[in-house]
């Protein structure tokens, strides 16, 4: 019996799963396609679900700083997604048909934002045309995509519950790294991290830095960013820090993406 055939390469006869294989293979540099890239994720639940009052001057933010900085803008879902979570869990659905369902609101809430940033070149894109961002960025454009990953129908199974764990948050901090982008951004609707829900505890502290593993060992109840994320953070290439700011407050994107103190940063 003739013996099974081979290409040569450095990775002839391997399993893809040997411990020592990561070891050897490491040290290659990851090309980063967008090493100027700023990532900003608007929340649906911390800004979009606000309104006009909230949103519009987010948008002209946005607008005026993608004039001089380069930046990917990310959605998330907001209310709809917690409605239609609640409904989709009562009934029994699969975690992947969440995830499924919950990507349809994200991206709604994508094509508004696009045509709110149409006066400063907003252009819709879609999860499988991520890599033209380059060629958009070149052309002046202001790219928006939604953040939910799309795993789709194939989501990993969540740790506790049905609730995807891969969501938006996640999604923009994937895309960050795939892109080797300078910045991971999320604008939320608070002052950053705190020791505990500020809106519940107004005693509660912010916290201005911290690594993910002293932020996993303080083993809080609730967080302003999803769990996933810290999971993930440690194992990124280009991709090294997380900062979270206050949308509601003129002026801290931009102060995020110039590297000034503001708001949380959670780093490895």
């Amino acid at each position: 019996m003739a013996g099974r055939h081979e290409i040569q390469n450095k990775l002839k006869g391997e399993t893809l799963v040997r411990k020592s294989l990561t070891g050897r293979r490491a040290g290659i540099e990851s090309l980063r396609l967008v090493p100027d890239l700023n990532v900003v994720k608007i929340g649906g639940h911390g800004t979009i679900d606000y309104g006009r009052e909230v949103v519009l001057p987010l948008m002209e933010e946005i607008g005026e700083l993608s004039l001089e900085h380069k930046m990917l803008i990310v959605t998330g879902g907001g209310v709809r997604v917690r409605h239609i979570l609640d409904i989709g869990i009562d009934l029994g659905m699969p975690t992947g048909v969440l995830a499924e369902l919950a990507a349809k609101i994200s991206e709604q809430n994508a094509e508004i934002v696009t045509l709110l940033l149409s006066k400063w070149h907003g252009s819709r894109v879609k999860p499988g045309d991520l890599l033209d961002l380059p060629t958009m960025l070149h052309l002046g454009l202001l790219p928006v995509i939604h953040g939910t990953p799309p795993y789709g129908l194939y989501e990993h199974p969540a740790e506790y519950g049905l609730i995807p764990p891969h969501r938006t948050d996640t999604g923009a901090l994937l895309m960050a790294e795939v892109l080797g982008a300078k910045n991971c951004i999320l604008v939320k609707n608070v002052d950053g991290l705190y020791t505990e829900d500020p809106r519940i505890n107004p005693k509660a502290e912010l916290i201005e830095d911290i690594t993910v593993a002293e932020l996993l060992k303080l083993d809080m109840e609730d967080l302003v960013l999803e769990r996933k994320m810290l999971n993930l953070l440690p194992d990124m290439i280009n991709v090294k820090e997380i900062k979270i700011v206050n949308g509601h407050k003129r002026g801290n994107i931009g102060r995020a993406i110039r590297g000034e103190k503001v708001g949380t940063v959670i780093r490895v």
